[in-house]
Order: C-alpha cells, then structure tokens, then sequence
C-alpha cells in the first residue's frame, strides 16, 4: 500500500498525530531515541525536516529514523535538497499561497529528477502559509506572504484551487515558533468546501488545543517546535490521547 493510502485509512477513522523532527538540531543518537518515542508514545506518523541545513546530517538522521520505526516517515522539504530514499514518502510541497515562482514550481523542476531516480513517493501537497501574530522562519525563507488569519475567504479559495489541480493534501501552517495557531474558523470552512485530507501546524502549546483544531476538521496534526524545546514523552502521549480522541 502506498503511503498516501495510508494516510487516507488514517483519516478516514480519526483524528491523526504526526511528530516534527529537525535532523539539523540532533545527534545521531537523538535521532534514533526522538523517533522511537514518538512510535512508542502514539505518534501516526514522522516528519522530517527543517527551514535550515547548516549541518550535513539529514541523510544520515533521516535513515537512522526510517530504520528505528514502522510508522510512516515522511520527509517535510524546507529546500529541496532534501530529497533521499530513506523515507517512505516526500511531502511534494507547493507553497500555494505564495506569488513567488521558485516556491511554486521551481524547486520541484528541481528536484523531480532526483525523486525520479530514488523511486521516491512524492505526495503533491498545497503548503498554504497562515498568519500567526509574527513573522516565522518558513514566512522569511520562503519570500512568501502569509494568509490573513481573519480571511477564511481567500483560504477556502486557494484549498479550492489545489483540489481542482490534483494536489492530494492540505497542509495549513502557522509556521515554527507561531504566536498563534490557525483559527478554528478557518479549519472548518477549508473542511466543509473540499475533500482533501488536512495536515495543520504551528504554534499549538497544549493537547486540549490539538483536539480542538482536529475537531475543527484537522486529519493530521503536526507539533515541532514545543518538542523541541524539552523532549517530554508523557507529553508525546498526551498529544497523541487527546487527538486520537476525535473520531471520523
């Protein structure tokens, strides 16, 4: 089964906890212990990645990753030099919120012949970036300005337009170290307009606020930053409790 297939099973029965790993910030060692306890504490699934590489470690922490669980491992491209074989997946990202060409097309031109030689699963993903309440690394690297939080509107059109282009996922993203996650709102009305499973992340602190934006209509909730700052595996389990509490 592909991995996309996977994620839709995932969806189509609840709420779903993926766990954000940055292979620039850890160790070998730490690669291996991160990962494991995201598996053994309920996570769905991994995401690998980060908006920097300043340490040449990511094929080597992305393959000690896959080998240490058997949940999917997907890989979360800031660049597009992220590309490897030792995943289950690449999150194709297209930053559809953007007007800045190389985030919607150049990279991938890029580094689709790569992906293309690896027999790599590239998942086409509408990356839509949303305002958090200050300015995040993805929104400085990208060259990109964020959706108005307060405009569901313009939200619901792009999602609208990445259906009808054939992406196959959402991802709606408040951006590392976000004042505020995506409103409810805006959750909901992306939801009730498409049929696309929806990956959401950025700036949500606690367990109660992930079952929140997964009651929204969230498929598959990401955390990153509040990990990285104390890995906490009882808070690892407490994420995962809360979001899979929310069926489909």
């Amino acid at each position: 089964m592909k991995t996309y297939e996977k994620l839709l099973s995932l969806a189509a029965k609840k709420a779903n906890y993926l766990c954000l790993i940055d292979p620039d910030k850890i160790d070998a060692k730490q690669a291996k212990k991160y990962a494991q306890s995201c598996e053994n504490n309920g996570a769905d699934g991994i995401l690998v990645g980060g908006s920097l590489m300043l340490k040449n470690n990511f094929e080597t922490n992305l393959k000690i990753i896959k080998e240490s669980v058997s949940i999917p491992v997907l890989i979360f491209p800031g660049i597009f030099n992220f590309v490897s074989p030792h995943a289950d997946a690449l999150l194709l990202l297209s930053v559809i919120s953007s007007r800045n060409p190389q985030m919607l097309i150049g990279e991938h031109v890029r580094a689709a012949p790569l992906i293309y030689h690896y027999g790599l699963e590239a998942i086409g993903t509408a990356y839509m970036l949303i305002e958090s309440g200050n300015n995040t690394s993805v929104h400085f690297m990208s060259g990109s300005l964020p959706i108005p939080r307060n405009k569901s509107d313009i939200a619901v059109a792009h999602a609208l337009a990445s259906q009808y282009l054939g992406f196959k996922i959402i991802y709606l993203d408040a951006g590392s170290g976000a004042r505020h996650p995506i409103p409810n709102e805006m959750i909901t009305k992306i939801k009730t307009f498409t049929n696309l499973p929806i990956i959401l992340g950025g700036g949500i602190k606690t367990p109660a606020e992930a079952a929140e934006k997964a009651s929204a209509g969230a498929d598959f909730i990401v955390t990153g930053d509040i990990l990285e700052k104390q890995w906490d595996e009882s808070l690892i389990r407490d994420f995962a409790q809360a979001i899979h509490s929310v069926k489909r």
